[in-house]
C-alpha cells in the first residue's frame, strides 16, 4: 500500500477523473467503490439493447466548452434535446414553461398573450415579500402554473409542503416566449452512445491505477488514513468526521425498474407527474435517450421516489438551506484542521448539488491545485 501515491474513494465521475489525471501524471493510484460497480450515479447498464440510467435520467449539458471536449475525449456523444413532459392528473404539458405550455394551459397563441395571463396572475402577490417557494412562485409565474405544475412535484421532491420550504429554492423560473422545448440552455448537450460506464471505465484503464468495487472505506478507515500519503474522498463528509458536528440533510432517491412488453411505453424519455396524489415524481424510459435503439418489441421504464434520508440509506443530493450549508463550512473548517492530507470532492464532499459538467470541473480544479 506504501507504494500508491493516492487512495481515491469512490468510483465515480469525480474519483474516475482525479485518478485518471494523476496516472496521466505517473502517480499510481488505488480506487476502492462501496458499490459493486464502477461509474457512481452515472452507471448505465445494457438491458434488451438498452442502455438503462441505473440510478435516474442523466443529460449532459453543458455551454463549458473546454468541460465537453475534455468528456468527449472518452465517448461520442448523440444530439439527444431534454425535452420533459409534465402529466398534471393525465392532461399533458411541455417543459420548460414556453409558448407550448402557456398554449395548452391558457390558450394563448403569442407572446404578448402570455404574458399578458402571466401579469395578471402575478399580481396576487404585488407589493407582497414572498416568504417561501410557494409565494415566491405565484410571484414568478402565477398561480396556474405554480399549482398544476410545480406544487405537487416540489413537495414530493422535498417531502416537505410549499408553504414550509424557504423562496430561495426557486429565485428564478425559466419563462420562455418561444415555441421551444428544449429543457437546457446551455451550448452543447448530448448524452453518450453507448451509455456513460464506459467514460469512467476508459478514465481507470491505466496500470497505475488499481480498482477494487465492494469496498467500505469506513470499514478500515484507520488503516487506509495510516498507510495511504494522499485520499481523495468522495462520500459525505459529515460521515468523513463520524458526524461530530452534527448531520448535514439530503435527499435520497428509490427507483422501480420494470421492462415492458411494449416497444413505446410512453413516448418521451422522461415525464414528470406533477400531481400530489401521484407517489413517484416521474417515469423514465431509457431507450428514448437513444433514438429508440434496442429491442423493438420491449422497453424499459423507471419509477423515480423522493425519499427521506437516513443513516445507512444512499444520500442522492444535499440540502443546501442556510443551517446545513453553515454546518458544511464548519466541517471544511474541520478538514482544514484535522485532514490536511485528504482531498473532499463530489456531490457529498463538497456538500454542492453538482450537475455532471460541474462535477467534471470541480474534478479539473482539484487536480490543477494538486499538481500545477
Amino acid at each position: 500500500m506504501k507504494n500508491y501515491d493516492y487512495l481515491v474513494v469512490g468510483a465515480g465521475l469525480f474519483g474516475a477523473t482525479f485518478a485518471y489525471e494523476a496516472a496521466k501524471r505517473g502517480k499510481r493510484v488505488k480506487v476502492i467503490e462501496k458499490r459493486d460497480h464502477i461509474a457512481g450515479n452515472i452507471y448505465t447498464k445494457e438491458v434488451d439493447g438498452i442502455q438503462v440510467h441505473q440510478y435516474g435520467a442523466h443529460i449532459f449539458h453543458t455551454s463549458n466548452k473546454e468541460v465537453w471536449e475534455y468528456v468527449n475525449q472518452f465517448a461520442e456523444f448523440n444530439r439527444y434535446t431534454n425535452s420533459p413532459v409534465a402529466n398534471y392528473k393525465g392532461h399533458m404539458y411541455n417543459l420548460p414553461f414556453n409558448m407550448n405550455t402557456f398554449s395548452e394551459m391558457w390558450g394563448v397563441r403569442t407572446p404578448e398573450e402570455a404574458m399578458a395571463k402571466i401579469n395578471e396572475q402575478r399580481q396576487e402577490m404585488a407589493g407582497k415579500e414572498p416568504k417561501n417557494l410557494e409565494e415566491q412562485a405565484i410571484s414568478l409565474i402565477g398561480r396556474d402554473i405554480y399549482e398544476k405544475l410545480i406544487k405537487g412535484y416540489t413537495e414530493k421532491q422535498w417531502g416537505q409542503k410549499a408553504t414550509e420550504l424557504p423562496a430561495f429554492i426557486i429565485r428564478r423560473l425559466p419563462v420562455r416566449l418561444v415555441y421551444d422545448n428544449n429543457y437546457f440552455n446551455d451550448t452543447y448537450q448530448g448524452i453518450p452512445i453507448g451509455g456513460y460506464t464506459q467514460i469512467v471505465e476508459k478514465m481507470l484503464n491505466s496500470d497505475l491505477i488499481d480498482v477494487e468495487t465492494g469496498v467500505d472505506f469506513f470499514d478500515q478507515k484507520a488503516k487506509y488514513l495510516e498507510d495511504y500519503p494522499k485520499i481523495v474522498f468522495t462520500g459525505m463528509i459529515d460521515q468523513f468526521f463520524d458526524y461530530q458536528l452534527g448531520e448535514l440533510q439530503y435527499r435520497s432517491l428509490r427507483f422501480e425498474t420494470e421492462e415492458k412488453n411494449v416497444g413505446n411505453y410512453q413516448g418521451n424519455a422522461v415525464i414528470n407527474y406533477t400531481d400530489a396524489e401521484t407517489p413517484y415524481t416521474r417515469i423514465i424510459e431509457h431507450k428514448h435517450f437513444e433514438f429508440g435503439k434496442g429491442d423493438k418489441d420491449k422497453t424499459i421504464i423507471t419509477r423515480e421516489y423522493p425519499a427521506d434520508w437516513h443513516r445507512g440509506d444512499e444520500p442522492y443530493y444535499p440540502i443546501n438551506n442556510q443551517r446545513n450549508n453553515d454546518l458544511y463550512k464548519q466541517y471544511t473548517k474541520l478538514a482544514d484542521e484535522k485532514a490536511d492530507n485528504v482531498i473532499f470532492g463530489g456531490r457529498l464532499g463538497q456538500y454542492r448539488y453538482y450537475n455532471m459538467d460541474q462535477v467534471l470541473h470541480a474534478a479539473l480544479t482539484a487536480v490543477n491545485k494538486e499538481f500545477d
